[in-house]
């Protein structure tokens, strides 16, 4: 009996991951800070699918949550197919308006801890045939962002990251992807504070379909959902930096 570890997975994309993958009868361990909501997640779950939903409270912000949780996780002793860093949280705002600890708190969610987890994980991951990881990144991560220079500069970690260990661990067995998705609705732009800008006023992709794109690529380096989206980081790709990056700072003005 094998899990695949969602964190984030109380909503949105962390959400739709747990329940396409309960429909495949996979069993999961799904990590969030929001108990209440993972343990009626968990319990629908079991009900419609007959799998095993293991909850685990956890808040990645916090700097030993990455290592409790993986420590957690080991001790448990569960076979692990695969693991989907969905964890992250953006803002939108100038570097210098944004309080510090909150900016810190980004690193830490985006980068650090979903670093750690792989880290620890790994070695479970190695033992299973076919195991997987994936590591939600965005199409910010394909430019700098004006007014959300944090968050952009994560999610280009993670994309880098993502990519030289989908090459280290080819041998291993063990897939490694990136995905990209653009403007998705979900509690994102909520939580960043982008409700109302040109982004996602111009329309935002289902969760659903982000989700089932990723799961049917999961072995490419690079999943980019969405036509729109594709095009967007093509167009940018033969343009200059400094017009793409002004571009992502007009977006979200």
């Amino acid at each position: 009996m094998s899990y695949v570890v969602i964190t984030g997975a109380s909503a949105g994309i962390g959400e739709c991951f747990a329940r396409a993958l309960a429909s495949e009868k996979q069993n999961l361990i799904l990590v969030a800070r929001r108990e209440e909501r993972l343990n009626a997640l968990a319990s629908e779950l079991k009900k419609q699918h007959g799998i095993e939903a293991i909850v685990l409270k956890a808040d990645l912000a916090d700097q030993t949550g990455a290592d409790a949780l993986a420590r957690r996780i080991n001790e448990g002793g569960w076979s692990l197919a695969g693991l989907i860093n969905n964890a992250g949280f953006g803002d939108r705002g100038a570097f210098a308006d944004l309080a510090l600890e909150r900016q810190l708190a980004m690193i830490q969610v985006n980068i650090t801890s979903l670093v750690s987890l792989t880290w620890q994980l790994l070695p479970a991951l190695r033992k299973q045939s076919g195991s997987f990881v994936i590591n939600v990144a965005s199409t910010a991560a394909f430019q700098a962002g004006p007014n959300m220079a944090i968050y952009y500069a994560t999610k280009a970690f993670v994309l880098s990251f993502s990519e030289a260990l989908h090459e280290e661990l080819k041998g291993a067995g063990v897939a490694v992807s990136a995905l990209c998705p653009g403007a998705t609705d979900s509690e994102f732009a909520q939580e960043a504070h982008m409700t109302d800008t040109k982004l996602f006023k111009a329309g935002t992709m289902s969760a659903e379909a982000v989700v089932k794109k990723s799961l049917a690529q999961r072995r490419n380096a690079i999943v980019i959902p969405g036509l729109r989206n594709l095009l967007m980081i093509w167009s940018g790709k033969l343009s200059p930096r400094a017009v793409t990056r002004r571009l992502a700072g007009w977006l979200q003005a």
